[in-house]
């Protein structure tokens, strides 16, 4: 038995045989599908993109509709109405929904890739 414990020398003869690739390190699914804290962060992250996509349609939905009873107020014509809700309505809330699906599915693209790729 030695006298002392720090004087003992381990030889290394050569190179580990297995080497740890980087994603055995890193695993973003894992983290994800085990609730922790970097797994809860990715998550909230990927809602907090998807919200400001949803918050930025409503923002625009509400300028494009909310001066609405003043343009019916200020001209009381009902053609003028269902011209404005048909043709100067219409079209642009296609347009949006078409927007903030593609946004949507682009954030969740990245997401995936992020998760995935490391």
């Amino acid at each position: 038995m030695p006298q002392d414990p720090t004087e003992r020398r381990v030889v290394v003869t050569g190179p580990p045989r297995r080497a740890l690739s980087a994603s055995a390190y890193y695993r973003p699914r894992t983290e994800i599908d085990e609730q922790t804290t970097l797994g809860h962060t990715y998550v909230r992250s990927l809602m907090r993109i998807q919200l400001r996509t949803g918050l930025t349609v409503f923002a625009v939905l509400a300028l494009l509709i909310g001066p609405l009873p003043l343009v019916f107020a200020a001209a009381p014509d009902a053609r003028l109405e269902w011209a404005v809700l048909g043709f100067g309505l219409y079209p642009p809330l296609v347009l949006l929904a078409r927007w903030y699906v593609r946004r949507a599915e682009r954030n969740e693209r990245d997401f995936v890739r992020l998760v995935e790729d490391r």
